[in-house]
């Protein structure tokens, strides 16, 4: 059983698809949680969540302070269970202090090449399969979208060689949990800026 660990929403259980998922276990996920809170990643943060399945790591995040949460997850099951889960996470919320969470039913490249961000906190946990360089197209259209203090957090099998990272994004450090390899990532300097949004005149 998947549940929320911390904030307004602790405890709240989740629906999980049936299949085509692999939820992120409690261990790894209070390790990735209680990082980010010891560096402040998470208040106020707008959070972006790839692959998402149930949308555990992204509605975490809202239920201990992120400002606007998206869930991205091409699978139907997968973004029906991620908009229940965030009914039921709003419902959790204080009054008057609801998250921003939208669930996206699209492929994660679709859904980069027509988002501006930017994003402060990015969880990615793709298929242990996706291959290689299909996460280094998705890690490229991801860094012109961060911004310039962004956290992105990947998930990978732990047996499986380390990712070729592109350009203008850097690796923080690495830490193993059983099989998972969990890959601390920042944008690097050489990074290009996020798009700013338009105004009209």
């Amino acid at each position: 059983m998947t549940r929320i660990i911390a904030g307004f929403a602790g405890s709240l259980s989740l629906a999980v698809p049936a299949a085509g998922t692999r939820p992120t276990s409690d261990r790894v996920r209070e390790a990735i949680f209680s990082a980010l809170e010891a560096r402040g990643a998470i208040a106020d943060a707008r959070v972006l969540d790839l692959y998402s399945g149930s949308g555990a790591l992204g509605l975490e995040a809202a239920s201990r302070g992120a400002r606007a949460v998206t869930l991205v997850d091409r699978a139907n099951a997968a973004s029906r269970a991620g908009r229940q889960n965030a009914a039921l996470v709003r419902r959790r919320a204080p009054r008057g202090a609801e998250p921003e969470i939208v669930v996206s039913a699209q492929p994660v490249q679709s859904f980069l090449g027509a988002s501006a961000g930017p994003w402060d906190l990015v969880f990615l946990d793709p298929p242990y399969d996706l291959p290689a360089a299909e996460l280094r197209h998705v890690l490229e259209a991801l860094v012109p979208r961060l911004s310039a203090d962004a956290v992105v957090v990947l998930e990978r099998s732990a047996r499986d060689r380390a990712p070729d990272w592109p350009a203008g994004i850097r690796l923080e450090r690495r830490k193993d949990y059983g099989d998972t390899a969990l890959y601390w990532l920042a944008p690097h300097e050489d990074a290009p800026q996020p798009p700013r949004p338009s105004h009209a005149s």
